[in-house]
């Protein structure tokens, strides 16, 4: 039995706010090959998930809140936000299903943020055409500008040359 309890969190969260990049995650599908992934990510205010998308192979992703919360943008090709959503533990929303071939990104708006991520595996590494060219790099200069982009960005907002 694998239990998603408070230990597990803080353990987590802890391991999160350490990393340079500001998040952790913590596998419950035994494998990478796994047809069915299943994990816990913590994510801290400043971390940067690039946006990108689960075109090639189709693949639909599911984000359910366990602790804090997170904006989740949605964007079309050329990075133009279609739309916005907060999620957040306490709710009134705690999770969506994101379709595949969505660009989106996730990004932490309270410490301690914690989200139980389920797609369809196996893991494939992100090919070029699933990662957003319109999007910096992570470790990039403008990276930063983006992040404060994210914070305010509304739908119909085209993200900062960067």
């Amino acid at each position: 039995m694998k239990l998603i309890d408070d230990a597990l969190l803080r353990e987590l969260t802890a391991k999160a706010a350490a990393s340079p990049r500001q998040r952790a995650h913590h596998n419950l599908h035994p494998r990478l090959d796994d047809p069915v992934q299943r994990l816990c990510i913590a994510i801290e205010p400043g971390t940067y998930i690039r946006p990108h998308r689960h075109a090639d192979p189709p693949t639909w992703e599911i984000f359910l809140l366990l602790r804090g919360a997170a904006v989740v943008l949605f964007f079309d090709d050329i990075g133009r936000v279609v739309a916005r959503m907060e999620v957040a533990a306490s709710g009134p929303v705690r999770g969506l299903e994101i379709p595949p071939d969505t660009w989106h990104t996730i990004t932490s708006i309270e410490p301690e943020t914690v989200f139980f991520e389920v797609k369809k595996g196996p893991y494939v590494q992100p090919k070029d055409n699933n990662i957003a060219a319109w999007a910096p790099a992570e470790g990039a200069p403008d990276v930063m500008k983006f992040l404060e982009w994210y914070k305010d960005a509304k739908t119909g907002d085209i993200p900062p040359k960067c």
